[in-house]
């Protein structure tokens, strides 16, 4: 399921899916992907600095990932361009969910702030069988 956020005019889209073939569930690991769409629709130019994710499992284990921009990028986005990626992550269980921020940069006096990414979840589609 897609999931939408817009915070200050960064719109971030999120699309998850299974990684069937990365995933081996006798052994309690199960990948999924998730693809990021970081659009720009205020009048300013903005740079992603910085990502902070927290990733839940099913068995209450929350980790955090946080570090400078996303996938070794750190895109600048004037108005009306996007970014988009596509990232993953495995967990032990055969649901989950993550969520987090992006810290941009405003391009014309350096001021940061945060953009919310939505919930989204996680899902082996062997659960819904």
């Amino acid at each position: 399921m897609i999931e939408i956020a817009i915070t200050k005019g960064i719109k971030v889209t999120v699309e998850p899916f299974y990684l069937e073939k990365q995933s081996r569930p006798m052994q309690h690991h199960f990948a999924h992907a998730y693809r990021v769409t970081i659009e720009n629709q205020s009048e300013e130019i903005v740079q992603l600095m910085r990502r902070h994710w927290f990733i839940y499992d099913a068995a209450d284990e929350v980790r955090e990932v946080e570090g400078p921009g996303v996938i070794g990028e750190q895109p600048t986005l004037a108005p009306g361009q996007f970014h988009q990626y596509t990232s993953w992550c495995p967990l032990t269980t055969e649901v989950g969910k993550m969520h987090g921020t992006f810290t941009m940069q405003m391009a014309k006096d350096r001021s940061t702030f945060k953009v919310v990414v939505p919930v989204f979840q996680l899902v082996a589609p062997s659960i819904l069988n």
